[in-house]
């Protein structure tokens, strides 16, 4: 017999946890490889964890609503493999080699029960929540591990200067300080035995904590509506984004009576033919790509004082969900796609989000992010970043306007197409000189649009 881990998996390049929603198994359980095991969910998709393995259910180390770091044991799974068996205590301190430990959410612990042995795993000891209850401060799991392995209590912890992004704690920071502080001769402040140990809550359970203590009384004739999850999520990604991008915002308009003209001219084609309805969304796609392999550095993402330029193209579109809330499934690989690829990927995705069928990939990976503004009838918006790109574009409606043209004969007043174009972009990477002419670039692909062109 032996024992696998599950483990939560990688769910895209900037999600760090997930939530548990439902879980389809229970310890004693039997499960075949691939057979769905529980239900999760992120800020941006709610995702199916398949089994790893066949076997029984072990034990389950989370429950629902727990919000689980992306690595964490989540579940393990005992499979019917010729070892030998062995049972090794779990303790409630992790060991020093522990990168990630499978731990429940808890408020307050009593010191003392850190010290029993034997305790299921994830019940006492320190929780690698992304947040400390009090100061609000990151911690990763590591280093919540390393504190734990090496008894640093959680007041050390918070008054240890980090070095890390936003002065977060890093693994080389506290592991100075216990080199230090053995170097001192110094030992850890022993607790009392009825001292107690403030363990962080997620950061959503704290936010939601804080909107109930603030929404208390109220005047006049109201109605009172909590969040939903993913409400309570994109609400969180979006603040994060403005925390963490320096947010500027360019406008253009393009001419683009010559794209409408032949969409309306092929549509009934282009749908008979390929089976699939034609939007303006793979038009704009279209030309987003041609203007990135001009403009690579907007194709890009900030690693601390580095900066990741993209080689692949992948274009999220975001996409409003029957709830109202919005999603950005993600197309791959943009620029090998022609304009019948592009329009497949652009119907199939809406569909599947619009149906609730997206999978975890569907929206990872994304470089670059179009919102069509335009589709509830707006003229043009700021969007915000779509972390961690740095820019994301918005288009508005089409409209019919009057404008001034030139002609050969000179100039003339003619009935058009117009439509505004606005990027935000992150101002520590993009310069506004680069925002702008990327932006108007994108815009002249759009007026040049080749009325005579086949699809």
């Amino acid at each position: 017999m032996a024992v696998v881990d599950l483990v939560m998996p990688k769910l895209g390049e900037s999600i760090m946890e997930a939530t548990v929603l439902k879980w389809f198994k229970q310890p004693g359980d039997s499960v075949n490889m691939d057979e769905t095991i529980l239900e999760i969910a992120t800020d941006k998709v709610d995702s199916e964890v398949p089994s790893t393995v066949a076997g029984v259910i072990e034990e389950i180390l989370f429950n629902v609503n727990d919000v689980v770091p992306i690595g964490t044991v989540i579940a393990r799974i005992r499979t019917g493999a010729a070892e030998p068996a062995t049972s090794t205590p779990v303790l409630s301190t992790p060991p020093k080699e522990a990168v990630t430990q499978p731990v429940q959410e808890a408020v307050v612990v009593a010191s003392s029960q850190l010290q029993t042995a034997n305790q299921p795993t994830g019940q006492t000891g320190y929780n690698p929540q992304t947040n400390n209850g009090s100061s609000n401060r990151f911690y990763s799991p590591l280093v919540l591990n390393i504190a734990a392995s090496e008894g640093v209590s959680m007041t050390e912890l918070e008054n240890i200067p980090g070095t890390g992004n936003e002065g977060r704690v890093t693994k080389k920071d506290i592991l100075q300080f216990v080199s230090q502080r053995k170097t001192g001769n110094t030992r850890p402040e022993a607790r009392s035995q009825n001292e107690t140990m403030v363990i962080p809550v997620s950061k959503v359970e704290q936010q939601q904590t804080n909107s109930n203590q603030q929404l208390t009384t109220y005047t006049g004739n109201v109605e009172v509506i909590e969040m939903d999850r993913m409400r309570k999520l994109i609400a969180d990604h979006m603040v994060r984004s403005k925390q963490t991008s320096p947010h500027v915002t360019s406008f253009t308009e393009a001419d683009v009576t010559n794209l409408v003209q032949w969409r309306d001219k092929v549509k009934k084609e282009f749908e008979k033919r390929e089976g699939t309805k034609i939007t303006f969304t793979p038009l704009f796609i279209e030309a987003i790509v041609r203007c990135i392999k001009k403009f690579p550095l907007i194709n890009c993402s900030l690693d601390g004082n580095n900066i990741i330029i993209k080689k692949d193209i992948n274009i999220g579109m975001a996409t409003a969900l029957p709830s109202g809330n919005l999603i950005v499934p993600v197309i791959k690989n943009a620029d090998q796609l022609n304009l019948v690829g592009l329009t497949k990927q652009v119907n199939g995705l809406a569909d599947a989000a619009r149906n609730g069928k997206l999978k975890v990939d569907d929206t990872s990976g994304g470089t670059f992010t179009l919102t069509n503004v335009g589709t509830f009838g707006s003229l043009m918006g700021t969007p915000i970043i779509n972390q961690p790109q740095v820019a994301i574009m918005a288009v508005g409606a089409i409209k019919k306007r009057p404008v001034v043209i030139e002609t050969p004969a000179g100039d003339s007043i003619a009935i058009r197409h117009m439509m505004y174009l606005s990027m935000s972009y992150d101002h520590r990477i993009v310069d506004g000189s680069l925002g702008a002419t990327f932006l108007t670039a994108v815009a002249k692909e759009l007026e040049n649009f080749k009325s005579d062109r086949e699809f």
